[in-house]
């Protein structure tokens, strides 16, 4: 079985538990305090290691996360770490987060600029993009700026990329005068 298979019915699992026991929003928070722990490279590399323990991985879980994390979020952890499954642990947390988006209608949108925006700009950008029918109901965007751009923006969300950069368009002009074949040649002076 895939790995991407195997990581969304775990996640799904763990979503639908959090539902039937009205703690989604607390299973939320403790999949993305947990996602900022595997960026921890020891501790990426412990959940994937076959060399260490079955018990050694539980104390290490135990002294984490319990007290800390919700009963069901550790219980979880525990089945993971039980089976032998938590090399899949980092996948099951990017597919819950998706899962969890989904069902929410939520988009993740990435905006890069030229330049920064003021706040009246970012929201008039996000308003357009809920009022589109391409993005869900609510929009979470995240903006990076890139001087590289030289201006415009793009807007990248699921696998669409929309691209108004001048940068872009200068390199399709480029291209254009390039590749037409009525210009024979282009004297430099």
């Amino acid at each position: 079985m895939s790995v991407q298979r195997i990581a969304s019915r775990y996640a799904k699992s763990l979503i639908d538990l959090a539902v039937e026991q009205d703690k989604l929003e607390r299973i939320l928070e403790d999949v993305k305090s947990f996602r900022e722990v595997l960026k921890h490279r020891e501790f990426k590399l412990l959940t994937k290691s076959p060399i260490i323990s079955k018990s050694k991985k539980k104390d290490v879980f135990k002294a984490l996360f319990e007290g800390k994390y919700d009963e069901l979020t550790v219980a979880f952890f525990n089945i993971l770490l039980t089976k032998g499954r938590e090399a899949y642990l980092p996948d099951i947390a990017v597919t819950f987060l998706a899962q969890y988006k989904k069902m929410k209608h939520i988009s993740t949108v990435k905006l890069i600029t030229a330049n920064p925006l003021e706040e009246g700009a970012l929201d008039a950008i996000k308003a357009k993009l809920v009022e589109s029918t391409t993005t869900d109901d609510k929009v979470e965007m995240s903006v990076e700026v890139d001087p590289d751009l030289i201006g415009g923006f793009v807007i990248e969300f699921e696998d669409n990329i929309y691209d108004a950069s001048v940068s872009t368009k200068l390199d399709e002009l480029k291209k254009g005068f390039r590749d037409n074949k009525y210009i024979s040649k282009v004297v430099a002076r």
